[in-house]
């Protein structure tokens, strides 16, 4: 497929079969090694043992899309209509490519912030649309953007704005201020904003998630994008929802229905409880995160690297360079023979790979014994 051309097997794939193939700790794909709470686990057994095994609604279960607006509502103070701006996706990953498939078109120009979790690439090129990518830079211990940069990256086929925050794989929560300067464009150009907020309860150290659809003027123009994976800890669900004036969820439907059609049920199911009940759970998965980046940003450390400290989500940004390196993308493929160590390079996440070059990802959602393994051997780099 001439568009697709670009794209091969994506670097996860490869990355996790080499970590397969070679006995290697899979620091690279960002799946935890336990499963979310019981109790949802025990709702999504029930769901499938009382027959919810068939086609549910396209849209998805009203038992989920109730929960999903209740969480926006208690959380954000955003309101929507379960049964007309709230609607179920395979996942984040679906929800974001119905929505750039439903409001990009070919020639039409997408703002990505680089790096970029690689689907973004895949679907706005499956659009036919054209991709402009705005740095984030290392400043002051954490990646961030020039609004200059993002001003001068809007031009008159400008369509959308894709953002992702908390940040994979940066690892930044955007502030206030930085998401004021990305609503400030999209109202002066006419903007839709598509956001991916996967990691949004995710985040450490008191960092806040504030919805890009909770500034002012922003609701009417935000396609927000969440779902169930990593704030439950079953990223194998695939259970996930978009939240959007009742326009743009139509026209996300419209490309939706012909993708999946519907939803695993049972886990819709599970995922409307776990929403209902996230707390305490999620409050000490947060903690338990916060910690175990800790304890993975020390072994490298001690191993040589030079890491940054994530605000959110599940993963380490490490620069290579102290330890003689250069090339993130030849380390990271060679790591499994020099350190039995499985990472991702973070130059495959760019447009301007030469950016992301000197710096390979770590995921840190593991348990504390395979973290502290996986630094030790690592140390065989130094």
């Amino acid at each position: 497929m001439p568009r697709m051309r670009e794209f091969g097997e994506t670097i996860f794939a490869e990355m996790s079969a080499l970590a397969t193939a070679t006995g290697s700790i899979n620091l690279g794909q960002g799946f935890p090694d336990a499963s979310g709470p019981e109790a949802m686990l025990d709702a999504a057994v029930e769901a499938i043992r009382t027959g919810g095994n068939q086609y549910p609604p396209g849209p998805g279960l009203p038992e989920l899309r109730e929960a999903v607006a209740a969480q926006r509502l208690e959380r954000y103070g955003l309101e929507y209509d379960p049964m007309s701006e709230v609607y179920v996706t395979v996942g984040a990953t679906e929800g974001i490519a119905a929505s750039v498939l439903a409001l990009a078109g070919p020639g039409d120009e997408v703002i990505v912030f680089e790096p970029y979790y690689d689907s973004y690439a895949a679907v706005i090129a499956l659009a036919g649309a054209v991709r402009r990518p705005v740095m984030l830079r290392p400043a002051e211990g954490r990646f961030t953007f020039d609004p200059d940069e993002l001003r001068a990256a809007v031009g008159p086929r400008t369509k959308a704005i894709l953002v992702n925050s908390p940040h994979n794989p940066a690892g930044t929560v955007f502030t206030r201020a930085e998401l004021e300067a990305v609503a400030g464009v999209c109202r002066e150009h006419d903007l839709v904003a598509i956001t991916d907020e996967v990691y949004e309860y995710l985040t450490f150290d008191g960092a806040e998630h504030i919805p890009l659809a909770a500034l002012d003027g922003m609701r009417e123009r935000t396609v927000s994008v969440s779902s169930a994976g990593k704030t439950f800890s079953v990223t194998g669900w695939k259970t996930g929802w978009v939240t959007a004036p009742a326009r743009y969820v139509r026209a996300v439907q419209t490309v939706k229905q012909f993708l999946t059609y519907a939803v695993s049920a049972p886990y819709q199911r599970a995922a409307a409880y776990a929403l209902r009940n996230e707390l305490p759970w999620v409050r000490d998965l947060r903690a338990s995160l916060q910690a175990k980046r800790d304890r993975l940003i020390t072994g490298l450390e001690a191993a040589g690297f030079a890491a940054y400290r994530p605000q959110g989500t599940y993963f380490v940004q490490a620069d290579i360079r102290p330890l003689g390196f250069s090339d993130g993308l030849e380390l990271a493929r060679a790591l499994p023979a020099k350190a039995g160590v499985v990472a991702i390079p973070t130059q495959v996440f760019y447009d301007h790979a030469e950016a992301g070059a000197h710096f390979v990802r770590f995921a840190f959602c593991k348990k504390d014994e395979v973290i502290d393994e996986a630094v030790d051997r690592l140390a065989r780099l130094a």
